[in-house]
């Protein structure tokens, strides 16, 4: 990691840090980022891993990469490739530190034997159903399972035949001996393993029946690799009790501590795996890195950076306090970072065409113009004008309404980097449509307006000759309302019927020639923009990132 330290300011699990530090529980700081390979990483992940990794980095510690592959028949390999990628991008790195939960599945067997042997630890012969039952409720204590008095011996023969696969799925379960009628029903005899044959787990393959359940691989696993802080989001907070009883009660000579924090939630998203995986799985997105989506790879096609999701993480900060982040603060942070990277193109997504009857038809100027207001280092490049333009059709109006600032039938505006153009005639065809304009040019205001003449408005354009056809895909919020869905109903209803738009006709500049995917440009007057993954030399593609200001308020109203 070079540039991508923890941007958090001070907060609570740094004050507990810096106190463990202080008194010498600790001599090394290490934590873990342990997603499970059943899906794509999303935005509330970023927090995450911006947090684990960060704090390793600047208490100069360590932080693991695992995968928690407990559930084979949900994990794919894709996902681990896609999830590494993802932290990569976002400028981490775990150099030899990437581990799987799976790589301990034989010392979590023998933690198991352990727990037998202490008579913490027996095999259940109920059914899931009936497991639930006797599970009782959040005001009704749980009632003794008929097998939680097995011996040892028993137990152990039976646990062996498990992992023998001498049983079929579900009918036998190990189960911690716990109680059964505490407060916290997560303490009530949990299940520890359970038997799930013809899976092919994507690291251990067909080696293992039996796998352990996530809330006794966690904390284990943590305690194996020496974490000394696991940091976890506030759901798992009812689970802290279980994550140290598992480690209490097994030989291991460390100790982690679990600290919950609130985790992201994003106004007009979901970021539950389950209803991700609906949208792919049903066609309602293209895909996982569907630039609608919230998942990493949704916003890095989308033009996100890894510099202004950090940015973002900074501002929402580190909190016990479960709150709904407002989608502009997101917006806003792309926004900022590309404002200030970001070189600038034209490109008419609405082509109208322009004739200038007073311009020669054999007529070129090649303009020399900033690639950045702000930015000389980003330099110039040239800009071609000529006797036929496209601007955008929104950039015209017959019948204007009220403060319109832009193009109509006898008005002047200043072409962006040229000349004040003036609107003569309104070409429209057999139907009344508008498909071009005739128009002339003041060649005295070049980069000028002159003595007393006032030009309100001014519009972008491109040659008509030296145009580069494109296609752009206007993005927009998946969701319509800020919580999908909210009162219960289906969360598909409230998707965003007008979150993508097609435009194939698009006309832009010569310099946007033979960009390559990833690159990301202000379009001047349109918003930021990068090229696709499906970009080609011969047919470019680019996705609106995010647009020049926030309308998306004005635009629901």
């Amino acid at each position: 990691m070079t540039d991508a330290v923890e941007p958090f300011r001070t907060h609570f699990i740094r004050q507990i840090i810096d106190a463990d530090l202080a008194c010498g529980k600790h001599d090394r700081i290490v934590t873990r980022f342990p997603p499970e390979p059943n899906g794509y990483l999303h935005i509330g992940h970023a927090k995450s891993i911006v947090l684990n990794f960060g704090l390793a980095e600047s208490y100069d510690g360590q932080c693991n990469l695992r995968f928690d592959d407990t559930n084979p028949h949900k994990e794919d390999v894709e996902f681990v490739d896609a999830i590494q990628s993802d932290v990569r991008w976002l400028g981490f790195d775990w150099g030899d530190r990437c581990f799987f939960a799976s790589d301990y599945f034989e010392q979590l067997y023998q933690f198991a034997i352990e727990l037998i042997e202490k008579g913490l630890a027996y095999v259940c012969d109920l059914s899931a159903e009936e497991t639930r039952d006797y599970r009782g409720t959040l005001t009704e204590p749980g009632r003794n399972s008929p097998w939680r008095e097995r011996s040892v011996a028993e137990n152990l023969a039976l646990f062996t035949q498990m992992r023998a696969g001498e049983f079929p799925d579900g009918r036998r379960t190990l189960r911690a001996r716990i109680d059964m009628a505490a407060p916290n029903i997560n303490l009530r005899d949990p299940v520890l393993y359970r038997i799930k044959h013809g899976v092919i787990h994507h690291q251990t393959g067909s080696a293992w029946c039996l796998y352990p359940t996530y809330d006794y691989t966690h904390p284990l696993s943590d305690a194996l690799e020496g974490v000394t802080h696991s940091l976890c989001t506030l759901e798992f907070e009812d689970h802290r009790p279980l994550y140290d009883w598992c480690i209490a009660n097994v030989s291991l000579p460390c100790q982690p501590r679990q600290i919950e924090f609130s985790r992201l939630n994003l106004e007009y998203t979901v970021t539950s795996k389950r209803r991700l995986t609906e949208l792919v799985a049903d066609g309602l997105v293209s895909g996982w890195d569907d630039p609608r989506m919230p998942t990493l790879a949704g916003l890095r096609r989308r033009g996100y950076t890894p510099v202004a999701i950090r940015d973002f993480c900074a501002r929402i900060g580190v909190t016990k306090s479960e709150n709904l982040v407002e989608m502009a603060l997101l917006e806003s942070a792309i926004r900022d970072d590309l404002d200030a990277t970001a070189p600038r193109r034209m490109a008419v997504l609405r082509p109208l065409k322009v004739i200038l009857t007073n311009y020669p038809k054999d007529r070129e100027e090649s303009l020399e113009v900033s690639n950045h207001p702000k930015d000389a280092a980003l330099g110039t490049r040239p800009l071609i004008f000529g006797a036929e333009l496209y601007i955008d059709r929104n950039d015209f109006a017959e019948n204007p309404p009220k403060d319109f600032k832009r193009l109509i039938p006898g008005g002047e505006v200043r072409l962006r980097n040229a000349y004040v153009m003036r609107c003569d005639e309104v070409i429209k065809d057999a139907s009344g449509e508008v498909i071009a304009l005739r128009a002339s040019v003041d060649l005295e205001t070049l980069g000028k307006n002159p003595e007393g003449r006032k030009v309100k408005g001014v519009i972008h354009w491109v040659s008509a000759a030296h145009a580069i056809a494109a296609e752009v895909r206007l993005y927009d919020r998946l969701f319509r309302v800020p919580t999908p869905g909210a009162g219960g109903v289906d969360y598909r209803t409230d998707i965003n019927p007008d979150s993508l738009r097609v435009l194939h006709d698009a006309m832009l500049e010569p310099a946007l020639q033979g960009v390559s995917p990833g690159e990301r440009f202000q379009f001047e007057r349109e918003g930021y923009f990068v090229a696709d993954p499906d970009t080609t030399s011969a047919h470019p593609v680019f996705n609106l990132t995010v647009g020049l200001r926030d309308t998306w308020g004005k635009n629901q109203a």
